[in-house]
């Protein structure tokens, strides 16, 4: 039966493929270290109390009825004051928009900026972009971002593709690299877009950039989050912020996010998405327009959560860096931010199992899985060339006392490679 192109030239998911692969080895009883997944295991991780306590209030008070198309007013007003104070970004009610999490979100800033054909800029390995820009039968400008750059796309990077350039999507702290923007990085980036829409004659559709800061509060260290607007506020004319408390707040199944931008954006968004419904539901927005004044709790809540996270992140960062000295092939970016460690499995072409070349590099991926029990995501997933021997490792549902388990597995199976 033919269908519409979109749905016969989708592509499919890398993740969910390999998901599915370590699935059916769990089920079959296998001991598999799953370092695949950008969420959380609930029983390690679970969201702050005092926001479940609001959202099972919020239910038994009957908020089950439609909320706002652009969100209940009262969310907004918490988002504004939270951000405001926390970020030091001041976004009326009238520039935010809530949905059920980032995704519809960053639909909507496609579909409401983006004409067929349009060029849009995103660097590899990055989240999605490519679908996101497929759907909209956009032409897909890819930069790849190398280790040099901690896998973050430079101005320089960006430059020659800048002109009639419709779009580019930023994400800091990225997925899937746990790595960040330097202050002086985004600024020439932002340089580079002020520049070019100035360059822009009048009616001329103008370069926006959508800002993925789903992970801002997760940072590491001496690390700092920057955005665009804080850094070169000509940049607030330019820029749709995507946030949500996803991550967070370990809430990745609460389903409630927002955008941040010029009215006019917003208002067209929103008007994309009347017609889909991905509305937060409202119990849920009830529940974080209470939690996001509860100040004190939040930073409680994480002070512990970020430790957590972050040991998780250097223990295993630690390990690699142990394999490393014992001369295996591996190696790891120290982390910055998020949930994610960028590691490296540097066998395809180099190593042999059983007198068998590891060919490719999703044999290397196969054997980690198959004799070590290691699960992990490559980074060809997330659109880098096949070639790449990097990949995410997500701790989000990582018990502590299984690092030290899977790095002497991984020491093992490396080990048996001739």
């Amino acid at each position: 039966m033919k269908l519409s192109h979109l749905s016969e030239t989708l592509i499919g998911s890398e993740i969910v493929k390999l998901g599915g692969e370590i699935r059916e080895k769990i089920r079959q009883g296998e001991r598999i270290y799953n370092f695949t997944v950008g969420d959380f295991d609930p029983s390690i991780f679970p969201i702050p109390k005092e926001l479940e306590d609001a959202i099972v209030d919020a239910y038994r008070k009957h908020f089950t009825n439609y909320p706002a198309a652009e969100g209940n007013l009262d969310l907004r007003e918490a988002i504004h004051s939270f951000i405001k104070d926390e970020e030091g970004l001041d976004y009326g009610t009238n520039e935010i928009l809530v949905a059920s999490g980032g995704r519809p979100l960053i639909y909507a800033v496609f579909r409401a900026i983006c004409d067929k054909g349009d060029k849009v800029i995103y660097a590899v390995p990055s989240w999605n972009n490519n679908h996101y820009t497929h759907f909209i039968g956009g032409e897909h400008i890819v930069v790849e971002a190398t280790a040099a750059s901690n896998f973050m796309p430079t101005a320089s990077d960006l430059r020659p593709h800048i002109k009639e350039a419709t779009l580019i999507s930023l994400c800091s702290p990225q997925n899937p690299t746990g790595t960040t923007f330097k202050k002086e990085e985004l600024e020439a980036i932002c340089d580079l877009v002020i520049e070019e829409n100035a360059r822009r004659g009048e009616g001329e559709k103008k370069l926006y950039v959508m800002y993925d800061q789903m992970y801002w509060h997760l940072t590491y260290g001496d690390i700092k989050h920057y955005n665009p607007v804080s850094l070169r506020p000509a940049m607030r004319e330019y820029t749709i912020f995507i946030d949500a408390i996803s991550k967070v707040f370990a809430a990745t199944g609460v389903r409630v996010g927002w955008s941040m931008g010029p009215a006019t954006v917003i208002n067209k968004m929103k008007a994309i998405l009347t017609h889909i419904g991905a509305w937060a539901p409202m119990a849920e927005q009830k529940a974080v327009a209470y939690y996001l004044g509860n100040r004190d709790g939040i930073k409680k809540y994480l002070t512990g959560f970020k430790a957590a996270i972050e040991e998780r992140l250097h223990s295993i960062y630690d390990g690699f860096q142990q394999l490393k000295s014992e001369g295996l092939s591996v190696d790891a970016i120290a982390p910055e931010a998020a949930i994610y460690l960028t590691i490296k499995i540097d066998l395809a072409g180099k190593k042999k199992t059983e007198g068998k070349m590891l060919a490719d590099q999703s044999e290397v991926t196969a054997y980690v899985l198959n004799a070590a029990g290691l699960a992990v995501v490559p980074f060809y997933a997330f659109g880098t060339d096949r070639s790449s021997a990097w990949y995410r490792l997500s701790v989000g549902t990582c018990k502590k006392e299984e690092i030290g388990e899977m790095i002497d597995k991984l020491r093992e199976a490396l080990k048996k490679l001739s």
